[in-house]
C-alpha cells in the first residue's frame, strides 16, 4: 500500500503540477507578462508547486523532517540531476548574460537559508523574512524584464515547449484541476513516505531528501529535458535557478509561517546536507556564470555526484545520528 500511495501521489502531483504550469503560463501570456520573467517566476513557481504542497502536508501532519528534507533534497536534485541528465541526452549551449543576476540571488538566498538553519528551528519570523525576499526578487525580476526587449519568437518557443491552452475555459479548467489534484497527491505522497521510512528503519528526513525530493523534482527534470532537446538553454538553466529560489523562499517561507510549530533542523543537516546543497548550488552558479553551457562530460559528473549523494544517505547511517 505504501508503494501504491507514493506512486499514486506522485502521479497526481505530476499531472496536477503540469496542468497548473500550463494554465498559469497561458494566463500570464494572455496578460502579456514578458517572456523574460516567465522562466524565473511563473514556470518556476508552477513546477515547485508539488514541493510546496508536500512540504505543507508534512509539516501540518507532524513530519517536519520530510518538509525540510524535501526542499533541501529538491535543490540538490535540481542542481545535479535536473541539469546533468539532459546534458547526457544533448549538451546545452550558452544562455543570456542576465542569468548572472539570478546566480547572485540563488547564492545569496542559499547562504542565508543555511545561516537561518544554524540559528535554530525555522519559525514564523524566519519564514516572513524569506517571503519578503521572495517579493523583492519578483519585483526586481519585473523591473528587469521591462528593460529587456523580447520578441514574439520567445513566446512561440515557450508555447511550443509547454503546449499551452488557448481558450479561457480551458485555461480555467487546467488551473482548477491543478489546484484540486495537488493537495490530494501531497497527502498520498506524505502518508506513503512515512510508512516507507518506518519500513526501512530510516528517518523521515532521509526519505524527504531522497524519495520525496526526487519525485517532486520530476517536473523540473521534464521541463529541462524538453528545453535541452530544443537547444533552448535559457529555459533550462533559468528553470533550475528559479526553482531553487522558489523552493527556499516560497516553500520554506510559507511552510515556516503556516506550520503549527517551528520546524526543527535535524543535526545531520547541519553536518552534511546543507553543505551538500551549497556545493551543488555553487556548481550551478559556476556553470551559469560561464554562460550556462553543459557538456556531456559535465553532465555525467553532475549526475554521478547526485547518485553518490543518494548512496551516502542510505549507506552511511552515522551521518544521520546524533
Amino acid at each position: 500500500m505504501m508503494v501504491l500511495e507514493i506512486v499514486g501521489g506522485l502521479i497526481y502531483l505530476l499531472l496536477a503540477g503540469d496542468l497548473l504550469v500550463r494554465g498559469s503560463v497561458a494566463l500570464a501570456r494572455r496578460a502579456q507578462i514578458p517572456p523574460a520573467i516567465v522562466g524565473l517566476t511563473i514556470v518556476a513557481f508552477g513546477t515547485s508547486a508539488p514541493e510546496l504542497f508536500v512540504s505543507l502536508q508534512a509539516a501540518v501532519s507532524g513530519h517536519a523532517g520530510i518538509s525540510i528534507g524535501n526542499v533541501v533534497g529538491s535543490n540538490i536534485a535540481n542542481s545535479l540531476m535536473v541539469l546533468g541528465v539532459p546534458a547526457l541526452i544533448a549538451a546545452t549551449g550558452a544562455t543570456r548574460d542576465s542569468t548572472r543576476v539570478d546566480v547572485v540571488w540563488m547564492l545569496g538566498v542559499s547562504a542565508l537559508f543555511v545561516a537561518l538553519c544554524f540559528m535554530g528551528p525555522l519559525g514564523a519570523w524566519k519564514g516572513g523574512l524569506l517571503l519578503l525576499l521572495l517579493a523583492a526578487m519578483i519585483l526586481h525580476s519585473l523591473q528587469r524584464a521591462r528593460r529587456e526587449p523580447t520578441g514574439e519568437a520567445g513566446e512561440e518557443e515557450l508555447e511550443h515547449l509547454l503546449g499551452l491552452p488557448g481558450q479561457k475555459r480551458l485555461i480555467t479548467l487546467f488551473l482548477v484541476l491543478g489546484a484540486v489534484g495537488l493537495p490530494l497527491g501531497a497527502y498520498l505522497m506524505v502518508d506513503g513516505a512515512v510508512q516507507l521510512a518506518e519500513t526501512l528503519g530510516v528517518t523521515d528526513a532521509v526519505i524527504g531528501l531522497s524519495v520525496v525530493a526526487l519525485g517532486t523534482s520530476l517536473p523540473e527534470l521534464a521541463t529541462t529535458v524538453a528545453a535541452a532537446l530544443r537547444r533552448h538553454a535559457d529555459v533550462a538553466i533559468g528553470n533550475v535557478l528559479g526553482s531553487n529560489l522558489f523552493n527556499l523562499l516560497a516553500i520554506m517561507g510559507t511552510v515556516s509561517v503556516l506550520a503549527p510549530e517551528p520546524i526543527p533542523v535535524p543535526p545531520a543537516f547541519l553536518r552534511f546536507d546543507l553543505f551538500a546543497m551549497l556545493a551543488a548550488s555553487l556548481a550551478v552558479a559556476a556553470i551559469a556564470w560561464r554562460g550556462g553551457a553543459v557538456t556531456r562530460g559535465t553532465g555525467a559528473v553532475m549526475f554521478g555526484a547526485y547518485l553518490a549523494y543518494l548512496v551516502l544517505l542510505f549507506a552511511q547511517p552515522g551521518l544521520r545520528t546524533g
